[in-house]
């Protein structure tokens, strides 16, 4: 499933192609036919994106909402478009403030649908603080972590907690701060959850400029490959039963609530 930094890459690439101009949308599919007329012809406003959640502002007042789940992908391409290929829930075309024509397909998301402002706010109320909002508080994502039990491994993942964290950014995270993901969150100190939120701003800030997580320090990026051809290095994310990047420790696997998870137990002991 695609992390924060992806959505918000696609906000800011949908808002610089498409916003201020009409944009024509479509549902080759037809199963988002109903939604795609509602905004078809009418001028997008803005694009943003909370957590992993992607928003499209029209003038009506009307917003599209888009949630990739696992499956969901945009192809971005200049126009003219062809043909639409496979299965594609919504196809935009519009060139914004610009005179060239641009157009992307989406296929597979878990959502796709068209809300209200009532129905976006109540959506985003249900979301925690998103890391790469400017106007995210770290202490609403804090006051729910220092009252509970449940592990941190949890909490990181629990979007009502914090916003567009997945599977690598919540692995790699405690890794390089040195906490078990195991720990419960009334465990962890004011001064700990600082640091934590700090580390992740800036780790998918780079994610977003470089549309790729960086999570390797530099003086670690070295010896065992990739855990896949095309991925980033990582600590621990997909690396069950090698050794760790730092001590040499065999890194282990679970399953937390449903996902999978990853730690080394020497670097993050507890």
């Amino acid at each position: 499933m695609p992390e924060g930094h992806t959505l918000h890459r696609l906000a800011k690439l949908h808002h610089k192609r498409f916003a201020g101009g009409v944009v024509r949308v479509s549902s080759p599919q037809g199963r988002f036919a109903d939604g795609a007329a509602l905004v078809d012809g009418h001028v997008l406003v803005r694009a943003e994106a909370w957590g992993k959640h992607l928003l499209h502002h029209y003038d009506s007042g009307l917003v599209v909402h888009v949630h990739l789940g696992l499956y969901g992908t945009f192809t971005e391409s200049a126009g003219p478009l062809g043909d639409p290929v496979g299965q594609v829930r919504m196809r935009m075309i519009g060139g914004g403030r610009t005179a060239e024509a641009y157009g992307t397909d989406l296929r597979g998301p878990t959502a796709c649908e068209v809300l209200h402002d009532p129905e976006v706010s109540a959506l985003t109320a249900r979301l925690g603080p998103d890391p790469l909002r400017r106007n995210a508080d770290p202490d609403r994502a804090w006051e729910r972590i220092r009252r509970s039990s449940r592990p941190l491994g949890a909490l990181l993942m629990d979007q009502a907690v914090v916003a567009g964290v997945g599977n690598v950014y919540r692995a790699e995270l405690l890794f390089r701060h040195g906490i078990s993901p195991q720990r419960r969150g009334r465990d962890l100190t004011a001064d700990e959850w600082d640091e934590l939120w700090a580390d992740l701003v800036e780790l998918m800030r780079v994610g977003v400029r470089r549309g790729k997580i960086v999570v390797v320090r530099r003086e670690h990026d070295r010896g065992a490959p990739s855990y896949a051809d095309g991925k980033p290095r990582t600590y621990v994310y997909r690396r069950a039963g090698e050794p760790c990047r730092i001590c040499g420790s065999t890194v282990l696997h679970s399953v937390l609530e449903g996902r999978n998870l990853f730690w080394c137990p020497t670097c993050q002991p507890g």
